[in-house]
C-alpha cells in the first residue's frame, strides 16, 4: 500500500496519523497478549502461575544480610541507604561484620 502523503490535505493527514496510531496500538496489544500467553505456558510447565511469580518478584526486596542486635526485627539487605540503626552501630564503633546475620 502506497500513500502519496504530499497529495493529502491537512485534515486527511491527521486522519491518517490517527488511524496509524490506532493500528500500532492494536498491534502492540496483540503482541503483548501473545507474549503473556507464551510466558504463562512457560511458567505453568514448571507448576507456577505467572501472576503469582511476578507478584513475588516485585515484593522480593532481597535477603537480609544484617540485623540490629538490639532489635532483631530490624534487618537490612546491604543495598540502598543505611538504616539509622546501622549508622548508630557504626558510630558506636561496631563494624558491618558485627551486624551480619
Amino acid at each position: 500500500m502506497t500513500v502519496e502523503v504530499n497529495a493529502l490535505s491537512k485534515k486527511e493527514l491527521l486522519k491518517l496519523q490517527s488511524d496509524v496510531e490506532k493500528a500500532l496500538r492494536t498491534i502492540d496489544d496483540r503482541e503483548k497478549a501473545a507474549a503473556r500467553k507464551a510466558a504463562e505456558e512457560a511458567v505453568s510447565a514448571y507448576g507456577f502461575s505467572l501472576d503469582k511469580l511476578v507478584a513475588e518478584t516485585k515484593s522480593n526486596k532481597g535477603v537480609a544480610k544484617y540485623v540490629n542486635p538490639d532489635d532483631p526485627s530490624q534487618t537490612w539487605t546491604g543495598r540502598g541507604r543505611k538504616p539509622n540503626w546501622v549508622l548508630g552501630a557504626l558510630q558506636a564503633g561496631k563494624s558491618l561484620d558485627d551486624l551480619e546475620i
